[in-house]
């Protein structure tokens, strides 16, 4: 991520919009009590929210530097790995809900995305929740990912790519800058 980037996803703004409206929103029907995988939580913003869902958490980022910040922050809290979400470093069917939010854009190609899709199904347990956010394509957008990875989620065509991974019950619902899915396996 550039500078920028940097910036904002550690910033205060972003965490109180994160934890005030965003995540209510993104998981509104999403169960938080079970073993709950979040891929990508890169400076923990998410995870500080998680944490607090009751649920026994573990996050996987790709980022050593990124993992190792979650970890410090969190303690024995979160149980933290560094890996990549299109390779899950976890046995099947491991966790009854698995959470993504504002990453998959970072994931450099849509063939990744499809296996980090695909191995968040393996990873679920039968009848478990894969929900997640990214952020719609804008001017804004642009800018903020000036020389960083930004391979952008067509939310229209989520539920086929979803479908494909394995999963059922899709919803995608969006708002002008950004969108939130929902599936199951």
């Amino acid at each position: 991520m550039n500078l920028l980037h940097r910036r904002i996803c550690r910033s205060d703004a972003w965490a109180t919009r994160m934890h005030g409206e965003v995540l209510p929103w993104v998981c509104r029907t999403v169960p938080l009590d079970g073993d709950v995988l979040e891929i990508g939580p890169g400076y923990g913003v998410t995870t500080r929210w998680l944490a607090g869902k009751g649920g026994r958490l573990t996050a996987v980022e790709v980022d050593p530097d990124l993992a190792d910040g979650v970890r410090s922050s969190f303690g024995d809290r979160v149980d933290v790995h560094t890996g990549d979400g299109a390779d899950l470093p976890f046995p099947d069917a491991s966790f009854d809900t698995v959470v993504c939010f504002t990453m998959l854009h970072h994931v450099p190609s849509p063939e990744q995305q499809d296996r980090l899709f695909a191995e968040a199904a393996r990873v679920l347990r039968p009848g478990g929740v894969f929900a997640g956010l990214d952020s719609r394509l804008n001017l804004r957008f642009r800018l903020i990912h000036i020389g960083d990875t930004m391979t952008v989620v067509d939310p229209d065509g989520l539920p086929d790519r979803l479908g494909a991974a394995g999963l059922g019950g899709i919803e995608v619902d969006t708002v002008p800058k950004a969108f939130r899915f929902r599936a199951i396996k």
